[in-house]
């Protein structure tokens, strides 16, 4: 068996064949069209499209869903054991993991909430670049080796170990809600909008949304991670191309780089260094809490990015991938706050491009999606389209297999209702991740119900299990004197702190001069992270009884070797 970074490679052939026809379409295809639109006067630039998607958009956008269920079906032609199907059989190219976690963790919720949010409140979320070394140094030196030293298919093996079978499933069902809330956020949000962009009203939703998952789930559930990985690694450039595509088209308008700020837009917000406000929406320190607690309660308790690093070799392969993930996740932060800029200006410049009741500020989520069917020549339309459809694929994918990575090793293996056979294994977590994206493409349906900005309605809902789920992980593999009372204790006081501000608004008053909550959302992660380990270390020493095994700090060493 040979696996994908090895010499002899099975899945040369498809990889370069979707690269041939990836260059062809990031090159080819928008070079002529750029240099068509640069022939015209700028006035006109604006109007090169203004009836939505043409012919050669659908094209490829077409082209791109069927290359990818092929990609997944070439796949599961080499599916034989559970081993390949979760984790590749474990040797996969750390390049190509570091990739996959940025692109399954940057989503489409991203893709449209940092130029929105740049756009329409302000830039100091690009300065999580600067706290990315931080990050680095935390999960490589201090959650990797130890991560790496226990092989396993799902994350929530490890809390067993130490805190007994109720802790685990309780990890793994509050994964298993936190992924399948995010990936029906996710979806939806793609498919919103893909109707601005379809120049369609939002009863296509369902259609959109159905079509999405379905494409997504059919390679996932074929494929496994082997295919999840590769058209991760695709969709990465195909997203990256997209966005300075935008700000290709936008420079040519405007002559140059004269979008660029030099000064504090008017439609942004007030975002200081500190504040000791809590209503305070942004501030430079509550970024870098939020940033740095997030990424690392993510790579360090979800199993989207713990059965990643497993698919690695070792610890050193590992960081290497968390390498290559943090370099994309700072390249693509960077870029798409200049595409939050680009648009900003130009459609303060191109103010009657925007439908009646619509202003770069209160609907800055929408200016990207708009842009890019509206205002973009053809072709390059279809390709960002396409980038867009990407950013949400990556994400159902790499989310679908890591559920049925779940629920199949934590519920159905754990209590012996496993297929007789490794291949019915395989074709029963096939069949599983299947129904999982079904599940999804229905939970979609609810989210439109959920108001706010993107950025703000992300922070309220799926986050809200993060830290609780990294500080399951905390209890287990760090914290000696841990017990199980403290643990159920901590985890609740974490939940109900982080409801209570993410829901502040509701609960107690929005601030009567900004409208927004009476405590910022970027407080949620880091209160609920002193809250749940103050209560529940607390309570553990005074619980009576033994803690159970742990994992030494010398054993940190060996995993290197």
């Amino acid at each position: 068996m040979t696996y994908p970074g090895s010499r002899s490679c099975p899945v040369r052939l498809p990889c370069l064949l979707s690269l041939f026809c990836l260059t062809f379409f990031l090159l080819i295809v928008p070079a002529g069209a750029l240099a068509a639109a640069e022939e015209l006067p700028a006035e006109e630039v604006q109007a090169v499209s203004t009836g939505g998607l043409v012919l050669i958009d659908w094209i490829i956008i077409v082209t791109y869903a069927g290359g990818t269920i092929a990609l997944g079906y070439w796949f599961s032609r080499r599916q034989n054991d559970t081993s390949e199907y979760f984790t590749g059989g474990g040797h996969m190219n750390p390049l190509l993991i570091g990739v996959s976690l940025f692109a399954t963790l940057l989503s489409t919720i991203s893709y449209l909430s940092m130029p929105g949010e740049v756009a329409g409140k302000g830039p100091v979320g690009m300065l999580m670049i600067l706290w990315l070394p931080i990050i680095y140094c935390i999960t490589s030196f201090w959650l990797l080796p130890v991560y790496m030293k226990q092989r396993v298919t799902s994350a929530y093996e490890l809390l067993e170990k130490k805190l007994g079978l109720s802790i685990r499933l309780l990890g793994a069902v509050m994964f298993l809600a936190l992924r399948l809330v995010w990936m029906s956020l996710l979806v939806y949000l793609a498919a919103e909008a893909m109707t601005v962009m379809l120049g369609v009203d939002k009863t296509w939703i369902p259609t959109i949304v159905l079509v999405t998952g379905l494409v997504s789930v059919v390679y996932t559930s074929l494929g496994g991670l082997q295919a999840v990985v590769i058209t991760d690694f695709l969709q990465t450039v195909l997203l990256f191309g997209g966005a300075w595509l935008v700000i290709g088209v936008i420079t040519l308008d405007f002559g140059g780089f004269g979008w660029i700020p030099t000064e504090w837009h008017p439609a942004w917000d007030s975002q200081p260094f500190f504040s000791t406000n809590p209503s305070t929406r942004v501030t430079v320190v509550g970024s870098l809490l939020t940033t740095v607690i997030w990424f690392v309660a993510t790579i360090g308790g979800d199993q989207t990015s713990v059965q990643r690093f497993m698919a690695t070799e070792d610890a050193s392969a590992a960081r290497r991938a968390l390498k290559a993930q943090l370099t994309c996740s700072a390249l693509v932060a960077i870029t798409l706050t200049l595409v939050g800029f680009a648009l900003l200006a130009w459609f303060t410049k191109h103010s009657s491009a925007l439908p009646a009741g619509i202003d770069p500020r209160a609907g800055a989520d929408l200016l990207f999606p708009r842009f890019i069917s509206f205002h973009l020549p053809p072709g390059v339309s279809g390709l960002v389209v396409a980038a867009m459809f990407a950013a949400a694929m990556s994400s159902i994918d790499s989310g679908v297999n890591s559920i049925t990575a779940v629920v199949m090793t934590d519920f159905l293996d754990r209590f012996g209702l496993r297929p007789e056979t490794e291949k019915g294994h395989v074709r029963a977590s096939q069949l599983l991740a299947l129904v999982i994206g079904g599940t999804v493409v229905f939970g979609s349906s609810f989210i439109g119900n959920i108001p706010g900005n993107i950025t703000e309605v992300t922070q309220k809902t799926v986050n809200l299990l993060v830290t609780p789920i990294f500080c399951l992980f905390v209890y287990a593999l760090f914290i000696p004197f841990s017990r199980v009372p403290g643990v159920l204790a901590g985890t609740v006081a974490g939940l109900v702190t982080a409801t209570l501000i993410a829901f502040s608004g509701p609960l107690f008053g929005t601030n009567p001069v900004t409208g927004y909550d009476p405590v910022s959302f970027q407080w949620i992660g880091p209160a609920a992270l002193v809250v749940n380990l103050a209560v529940g270390c607390t309570v553990s020493l005074l619980c009576p009884g033994t803690a159970g095994d742990s994992v030494e700090p010398a054993d940190l060493a060996e995993a290197d070797s």
